[in-house]
């Protein structure tokens, strides 16, 4: 835990600030890739192998049949499906006006017509975490925008617990609308979507959050083997508050986030000393008597409280690029407009991340470790692909001719060139 002021923080601190869960993803890669390697060589038998070594139990199938989904059911109280059931439809709602604005089109100039069609990818690979935590919010985060993209088969890998699938994730796999359901987690269940096995089907591409082990095997297989959505490791939060904050709710939001993981980075940015040491108070405070402490004690190690003025705040929360960033300042939409980095954003003081990890619809599977600079959070456009089209008459041809036989011959390529000339040359073209 640290508190100081941001233009007080030395190089090497800031860039451990900034840098801390990339620095510890490089730490595990090698063993990582290990796991991997086996797992593409041996299959089924290596999943069985990691899975009796860190899960502690025994699977000779990992395949969950729909037996196993009904007695789920009876096991699962009637307020949590309803619960289950009511994130689902605005988590739906919300992806599909995001798939509203995914449109086909096509523009017609000088003989020439250009456009793009939609195509959903063939098949995903969902990733659920599990071991500290169940987690039926991911499966609706994860398969439901997959479902409204058109994606024709959805896979579901999460570790076992005790050998079986938890009922509540098991509940919200059957509403969400999953084909099919593995008692597998870790980078050996990354692995096994990747590559594929003798049991579990390659996927297209691979989405979910998970532990560091799980965030570098995705980052590993992606490539040619499959896509990733993006990095999605050790959850984070950066608080942006002034004076007007009250303390209880960003100290709780800061233990809120903490309690993910032992790995996980909370982050408070406010504009006193004295504010930033009244909610560190405040969260020793509440830390008392909490439940989950043995995660958070770990976690509150990752904390830093740190202040300076609203504008290096800004600029230091656009530089950690968090996965999610609360404002919480008299007129956060004032903040709001010179954020340029973040992977989702709350604003206001009724507004703590948890509302989007369940049931504003927006999607919780957000980059982290600095990746919201480059990437979006999960969406319906991560299930699709964008396919170009163009078709000529012979006169758009003829129009277009001069440039394509002039780029294609000073790249040396002359038969791109011969391709267009042979065209213009033949009597026997024909409109269509």
């Amino acid at each position: 835990m640290i508190v100081k002021g941001i233009k007080d923080l030395t190089e090497e601190e800031r860039y451990r600030i900034i840098n801390r869960n990339r620095m510890n993803l490089e730490e595990i890669l090698p063993t990582v890739k290990e796991i991997l390697d086996n797992v593409k060589r041996r299959g089924d038998e290596a999943l069985r192998e990691y899975t009796r070594k860190f899960d502690k139990v025994d699977i000779e199938d990992f395949r969950v049949y729909e037996e196993e989904i009904e007695r789920a059911y009876d096991k699962v109280d009637s307020k949590v499906i309803s619960a289950i059931e009511r994130a689902y439809e605005n988590i739906k709602r919300f992806h599909e006006m995001q798939l509203e604005g995914i449109r086909e089109w096509e523009m017609e100039r000088d003989g020439i017509t250009t456009g793009q069609i939609v195509r959903p990818i063939g098949s995903a690979g969902c990733y659920i975490p599990g071991g500290r935590a169940f987690y039926p919010s991911t499966v609706l985060m994860t398969v439901v925008p997959a479902k409204v993209a058109g994606v024709k088969k959805i896979v579901i890998v999460s570790p076992p617990s005790g050998g079986e699938m938890n009922p509540v994730n098991l509940v919200a796999s059957h509403i969400a609308g999953a084909d099919e359901i593995y008692k597998v987690g870790g980078a050996q269940a990354i692995g096994a979507l990747a590559y594929g096995t003798e049991t579990i089907p390659k996927v297209d591409i691979i989405v979910g959050p998970g532990n560091i082990y799980v965030t570098g095997a995705k980052m590993l297989v992606s490539g040619s083997d499959v896509k990733i959505d993006f990095p999605a490791g050790p959850s984070e939060v950066l608080i942006i508050c002034d004076e007007s904050a009250r303390d209880e709710y960003v100290a709780m939001d800061l233990l809120a986030q903490g309690e993910h993981d032992p790995n996980s980075s909370c982050i408070l940015l406010t504009t006193s000393r004295e504010k930033a040491l009244s909610i560190r108070d405040k969260v020793l405070e509440l830390l008392r008597d909490i439940e989950r402490k043995d995660i958070l004690e770990s976690s509150l190690k990752n904390m830093a409280f740190l202040y300076g003025d609203i504008t290096e705040c800004i600029e230091f929360s656009n530089e950690y690029a968090p996965e999610h960033l609360e404002i919480i300042t008299e007129n956060p939409r004032e903040i709001l407009r010179y954020i340029e980095h973040a992977g989702s954003v709350f604003l206001g003081e009724y507004a703590p991340v948890p509302v989007g990890d369940y049931a504003t619809g927006t999607n919780h599977v957000l980059p982290t470790g600095g990746c919201a600079r480059m990437y979006s959070g999960l969406s319906v456009d991560h299930f699709i692909k964008k396919i170009s089209i163009q078709e000529l008459s012979r006169e758009g041809l003829e129009n277009i001719s001069e440039t394509v036989i002039t780029l294609a011959e000073v790249e040396g390529l002359y038969n791109h060139a011969r391709a267009v000339k042979i065209r213009l040359k033949n009597r026997m073209f024909k409109d269509r």
